[in-house]
């Protein structure tokens, strides 16, 4: 028999709203209202990369939604839900034409997605100014949550996210490379996209003020494969840690290339979430030994029940780092969704400002990645994680073998510069 994982949750929320959602049976809301007939189903759509070589954190994504909406026998409010899936890919034209589509769609009571930062610049515009929502499992780049244009903030009123923000794992990833590797200098290399940039501008940061030396910063395009120049260039700069917080496939490349590039054998390489992958260490082979990855960490006996659930329903273990996020996410949109339809005549009215409102003011939610609230305040609008569900992990010959995850060696409870502070 298939196990259902029950995990209970419950918004810790006060409201306050101007207008109710429904007087007299006419929506009142100032968004707007989602109708929902006696016979029609509560949807919900949700913006993933399906296919293409990023395809598994969109799957990652789904299973996540998929065994939260059957923890509920797939039903809310007593309506069928359905989970409508649309691919946004990677990128921001295909997160700009996903959320054309979803906003043109007015049975959509919210979204979950994008799941990536870039597929998020170009969704957000298009689904704030339709006053829908969006809470995203596994954007992390800090410019999403930011509402300061002119520090490059591209933050827009109905987005929120369960994954952690940049700020936190850049940080965590200059101070594992100085407290544990104990490196004096670093290179890192991003690929132009939102999140790997702005990861690779945190983490060089923080390594400054950490006292460290940042002798190399540069780019390589999606679709390279030949890292032989920019390689060759970090050699010559001489640095102990290479920081390459890109997606795969051109992680993969960076990785085996480096370990055949004269200079750059014995120094330490440290990957982050957008290679965490069950394929890496496989493609890779024998070069992604000792290899470190900063990714989503969760632990805990309901985080247990969920990965039992997980291997009941689609076999094995989740392909990437971001399912608990996702499992949270759409919990939390669906508790908001109870919480503010009303019914009249057999129909309910779901209020678009009454949901975003709801979210808004989530705080101290019991979710699978661990407590969270819901900020409003630049630079984390729209941040409901604490950073705090983030580790390093160290990839072994075991995950080159095709064993998955590799085993967690230090998470920020153990950093000496947050002892201190």
């Amino acid at each position: 028999m298939k196990k259902v994982l029950l995990l209970f949750t419950a918004l810790s929320l006060v409201l306050v709203f101007s207008l109710p959602a429904m007087a007299d049976g006419h929506c009142m809301d100032a968004l707007g209202c989602v109708e929902v007939g006696p016979d029609d189903p509560v949807v919900i759509g949700a913006l993933l990369t399906v296919s293409g070589a990023t395809s598994f954190y969109g799957e990652d994504s789904r299973g996540g939604i998929e065994i939260a909406i059957d923890a509920r026998d797939g039903m809310l409010l007593g309506r069928e839900i359905e989970l409508v899936v649309e691919d946004s890919l990677c990128s921001a034209e295909g997160g700009q034409a996903t959320a054309q589509r979803a906003a043109a769609d007015e049975s959509i009571v919210g979204l979950i997605g994008t799941t990536c930062s870039g597929a998020a610049q170009g969704a957000m515009p298009i689904i704030s100014e339709a006053g829908m929502l969006m809470i995203s499992p596994s954007n992390t780049s800090p410019r999403l949550t930011n509402d300061d244009v002119d520090a490059g903030g591209t933050y827009y009123p109905g987005y929120f996210r369960t994954a952690h923000n940049d700020l936190f794992q850049g940080a965590m990833g200059a101070r594992f490379a100085i407290e544990v590797l104990g490196a004096e200098s670093v290179a890192t290399i991003h690929d132009g996209d939102p999140y790997t940039e702005g990861l690779a501008v945190v983490m060089a940061e923080t390594f400054a003020e950490m006292g460290g030396e940042v002798v190399f910063q540069g780019a390589v395009a999606k679709g390279d494969t030949d890292m032989t120049a920019i390689l060759t260039e970090i050699a010559a700069s001489g640095p102990d840690v290479v920081y390459f917080p890109v997606f795969t496939p051109e992680s993969e490349f960076i990785a085996t290339q480096a370990r055949n590039t004269p200079g750059l054998e014995d120094a330490e390489l440290i990957v982050s979430d957008g290679s965490f992958s069950s394929s890496f260490a496989g493609n890779v082979g024998d070069a992604a030994v000792g290899i470190h990855m900063t990714s989503p960490y969760v632990v805990g006996e309901e985080y247990d029940a969920f990965l039992m659930t997980w291997d009941d329903m689609f076999g094995g273990a989740p392909p990437s780092g971001f399912h608990a996020h996702a499992y949270d996410a759409v919990n939390i949109l669906m508790d908001a969704v109870e919480m503010v339809a009303e019914e009249h005549d057999g129909t309910l009215m779901i209020g678009r400002q009454a949901l975003r409102d709801a979210i808004s003011a989530v705080e101290n939610y019991a979710g699978l990645t661990g407590t969270l609230t819901c900020q409003d305040e630049s630079p984390y609008r729209g941040d409901c994680a604490t950073g705090s569900a983030l580790a390093v992990y160290e990839i072994t010959e075991a995950e080159v073998a095709g064993a998955w995850p590799p085993a967690v060696v230090w998470d920020m409870s153990m950093s000496m510069s947050m002892d201190e502070g």
